[in-house]
């Protein structure tokens, strides 16, 4: 049975290995690979070194002790209403753990962790071409709210 506990700081190699997971889709044109598994792991490193009230960070970890699993949430205000929201920056799991409701159970968790604070609503974001992920989240209630339009300008 997979525990879920919350981070440590001698997890943060293994949240590393996690976060490349957030690659694994074809990334979109103008993005890497390495800059999307690599964007918010400033964010982990500081929670780690210096843990904050207003963040939910949380490790999943087999039988044997081995992460498997990692979810980050924070606290956020709505833009437009500037109501308490819970914002999900990270959530990746090992190809191992794929398939047995973990990262379901990952989300649950934070969705108990914002509902305990009175915040009213959970928001991620999830790119437009990664349709697994975005299948997953609409599965389990989430709805797309924004598109978010991206165009490079020519340096001259």
């Amino acid at each position: 049975m997979t525990t879920i506990r919350a981070a440590r700081p001698g997890d943060l190699p293994a949240v590393e290995r996690l976060a490349e997971r957030l690659a694994d889709f074809d990334v979109p044109p103008r993005r890497t690979k390495q800059e999307i598994a690599r964007a918010d792991l400033p964010i982990i490193r500081a929670q780690l070194e210096a843990p904050k009230d207003d963040v939910l960070f949380l490790v999943a970890e087999d039988d044997a002790g081995n992460p498997v699993g990692t979810v980050f949430a924070n606290s956020e205000l709505d833009y437009f209403t500037q109501d308490p929201i819970a914002y999900v920056e990270t959530l990746a799991v090992a190809p191992v753990a794929e398939g047995t409701g973990l990262a379901r159970r990952l989300l649950a968790e934070v969705e108990r962790w914002a509902r305990d604070r009175g915040m009213r609503r959970v928001d991620l974001t999830v790119f437009a071409v990664n349709q697994r992920a975005r299948g997953f989240y609409e599965h389990l209630g989430y709805s797309g709210e924004f598109v978010r339009y991206s165009k490079p300008v020519d340096e001259r």
